[in-house]
């Protein structure tokens, strides 16, 4: 394809939410590494609805900078539909770079992942070798996740310790962009694409400025996306653990007609009795809520609303 004013080798997404304080540093950074590169480039920054002057910041970029594109949305969407807007605006006729703005992934690994890069492979994985910064929790939770997805995963092999950040190939984003589901877990769908990858280990920095949007809750529920977009080993285990206690509620019902027949029945139990009955209930509710994961996904994804909204698009203008 011939390279338009329009059309860039490269394109970095970079999705922001309340990233005020470091996006100008960033800015720096990455700049520095793509100019050694030596292809042309552009960078796409995706204002995810955010509450303080991130997209002033974008805008002041953009009035230096060239090569800054910014993709305003109409609200907050999540970082992992803000990523796809990325995708579908980036530009990049050879691949494309994601990226968070935080600095945890620092700018300059991008060098080590062009490096990698080669015709024959779409993919290269910024794989985490240590993780800077992040409580013993955090980095206990993230690895046992990983290793829970790797388990789940239903033939699509997520790498461990893998974040969105990457190098991915025109043809991979081409075919990922065919991926329009509303519940969108970013990793395992870069892994079900396929195509061949290759790892590249870099040790993850504390975050520069600001706060994480992730908390706890927003973790726990970032893995049940997770887990449920790519799995139903969830239902399975509620229709095992049916069967399971319904047999052996039949041999304790065997056991009670057998007593019953040969001591007879005096009547007592009420302790065992309520604790089986809340066992039971307990075991019904939570297959019910389950079932009602997937039943809401699949309520989401029936309305076929778009995944988000521009409010403005700026390409860039270099």
């Amino acid at each position: 394809m011939t390279e338009t004013s329009s059309q860039k080798d490269i394109s970095v997404i970079v999705p922001c939410y309340n990233e005020e304080e470091v996006l100008s540093i960033f800015h720096q950074r990455l700049s520095a590494v793509m100019q050694k590169i030596g292809m042309s480039w552009e960078v796409v920054y995706v204002n995810d609805g955010s509450r303080d002057q991130t997209l002033t910041a974008m805008n002041v970029l953009a009035n230096r900078d060239k090569h800054v594109s910014i993709v305003n949305l109409s609200r907050n969407f999540g970082k992992e539909i803000a990523l796809t807007a990325g995708l579908d605006h980036a530009r990049g006729t050879r691949g494309v770079i994601v990226i968070d703005a935080d600095l945890q992934d620092p700018p300059e690994v991008i060098a080590d992942l062009v490096a990698a890069w080669n015709a024959d492979v779409d993919t290269v994985y910024a794989q985490r070798n240590t993780r800077e910064g992040e409580s013993a929790l955090k980095k206990l939770t993230a690895w046992m996740f990983y290793r829970l997805i790797k388990r789940l995963g239903n033939k699509v092999v997520i790498p461990p310790d893998t974040g969105d950040f990457r190098l991915v190939s025109r043809r991979l984003v081409d075919n990922l962009l065919l991926l329009r589901e509303r519940h969108r877990f970013m990793k395992g769908l870069f892994a079900w694409v396929g195509f061949p990858t290759r790892a590249v280990l870099y040790d993850r920095a504390p975050r520069t400025g600001g706060k994480s949007s992730f908390n706890y809750w927003s973790l726990w529920n970032f893995a049940l996306e997770g887990i449920t977009s790519f799995s139903v080993l969830p239902l399975q285990i509620g229709t095992y653990m049916g069967l399971i206690i319904s047999i052996l509620s039949v041999l304790y019902g065997f056991w009670i007609v057998a007593r019953t027949l040969l001591f007879g029945n005096p009547v007592a139990g009420y302790p065992s009795l309520m604790a089986v009955i809340l066992f039971m209930g307990g075991v019904q509710l939570m297959t019910i809520g389950i079932i009602g994961e997937y039943v809401g996904r699949i309520f989401n994804e029936t309305k076929n609303r778009p995944l988000y909204l521009v409010e403005k698009y700026q390409p860039a203008s270099e």
